[in-house]
């Protein structure tokens, strides 16, 4: 697609996220939280955990947070925290996958569920749009990391599926099992990365005009803003 940027379109989600620091800051504990209480608390020892320590560091969570977040997963006994994953339409027919940690079904399916319709779309079953996308690793580097032989050669040392090079970074797709393993080989030569998650990666990019753009903004922000999401992807090409 001429003139597409993934990473730009991900900054995009992102920099509307930093705008709500604190609301991000608690997602992000809370993903720490859940992953040293069904795992092993020790980082080391827990590829989850590591992952969300990774993700807490490049948006800049303070150590004492992390560590909190990881003590309290130790006091949480009567605490169960469920994942779902729900699956819509926004405006424009564009497909939209939320993550979801709750410790409370109902409220949640409920809140997703009157976004979707007040902003213009519609929640659908699980496995409506999913088949749309493919859930993969995904780790970003700055362009001021290494030259791009460089980058393709350690992705091919270290298994990565695919390294896109665009004009701010070097994109790293992998297997959604690989993701810790590659992340900490990538680590190891290069340092901290811009980002390191799973995603659900679009198959096929779905182009909006500027009016869908601004619904489906305000669609996107909405639900990320619900205190049990923890992400929101699409289909959606932001760039025009």
């Amino acid at each position: 697609m001429a003139g597409h940027s993934k990473w730009a379109n991900i900054q995009h989600r992102k920099g509307r996220q930093d705008a709500v620091r604190s609301k991000l800051f608690s997602k992000i504990s809370k993903e720490i939280t859940v992953a040293a209480k069904l795992g092993d608390p020790d980082v080391d020892k827990n590829p989850r955990l590591r992952l969300a320590v990774k993700e807490a560091r490049a948006n800049s969570v303070p150590k004492e947070v992390i560590e909190r977040a990881i003590k309290k997963s130790q006091v949480l006994e009567n605490t169960n925290y469920e994942e779902i994953r729900y699956e819509g339409y926004g405006p424009g027919g564009i497909a939209i996958i939320v993550e979801a940690l709750t410790d409370n079904r109902n409220r949640t399916a409920s809140n997703v569920r009157s976004i979707f319709v007040k902003y213009g779309g519609n929640l659908g079953e699980t496995g409506s749009v999913a088949f749309m996308f493919d859930r993969l690793g995904f780790i970003a580097y700055s362009r001021s990391s290494g030259n791009e032989e460089k980058m393709m050669e350690l992705a091919i040392n270290f298994g990565a599926m695919d390294m896109e090079t665009e004009d701010e970074a070097y994109l790293f797709y992998c297997e959604s099992t690989e993701l810790s393993s590659i992340a900490d080989q990538l680590e190891d030569q290069l340092g901290d990365s811009l980002m390191t998650k799973l995603i659900w990666k679009p198959q096929n990019l779905v182009e909006v005009n500027s009016e869908q753009m601004q619904k489906i903004t305000n669609l996107m922000d909405v639900l990320e803003s619900d205190e049990d999401v923890q992400s929101v992807h699409s289909n959606s090409n932001f760039e025009n």
